[in-house]
């Protein structure tokens, strides 16, 4: 297993059908949520898809963009049925803190978090801002990164 992370450019078209299909197989068709999941964020310059690779399936994703001059955030987190369970959401969170900390200057780190995962991320360092919300039939909530610079 290897995580990598790349931009829209240096993806193969492989990986980019690998990444495209977790995405899909798990925010569409599991959480039986028809919405159109494939964006400009994606292709986006500055946005960054880190993931993890066993050959060629993506078994874990997020992808680290720049929202806009001072906000950066990190989106689309998944892990695939067969790790859940096994801490790679942590790490993963860990290694996409890291990337957007690394490529995208920011004052704030955010995401906007399905409510559900609100003790997994606020156990990251995330805290809750505003209200819940729905988007797409989903109970959601916006969350800010208050570790280190980003409070």
């Amino acid at each position: 297993m290897d995580w990598r992370v790349e931009s829209y450019d240096t993806l193969t078209k492989d990986e980019l059908f690998e990444i495209l299909k977790l995405r899909v197989d798990v925010f569409v068709v599991e959480q039986a949520c028809p919405y159109p999941e494939i964006d400009d964020v994606d292709r986006a310059p500055e946005t960054q898809h880190l993931f993890l690779q066993s050959d060629t399936k993506i078994l874990a994703y997020a992808r680290c963009y720049r929202q806009s001059d001072s906000v950066a955030s990190i989106g689309r987190v998944i892990v695939s049925a067969e790790m859940r369970g096994k801490g790679v959401a942590h790490t993963l969170m860990e290694k996409a803190i890291a990337s957007c900390e690394q490529s995208i200057p920011h004052q704030r780190l955010v995401i906007s978090a399905q409510c559900y995962l609100d003790k997994f991320y606020s156990g990251i360092g995330f805290v809750k801002q505003g209200s819940e919300y729905l988007e797409d039939g989903i109970p959601h909530q916006d969350m800010v990164y208050t570790q280190g610079k980003h409070s």
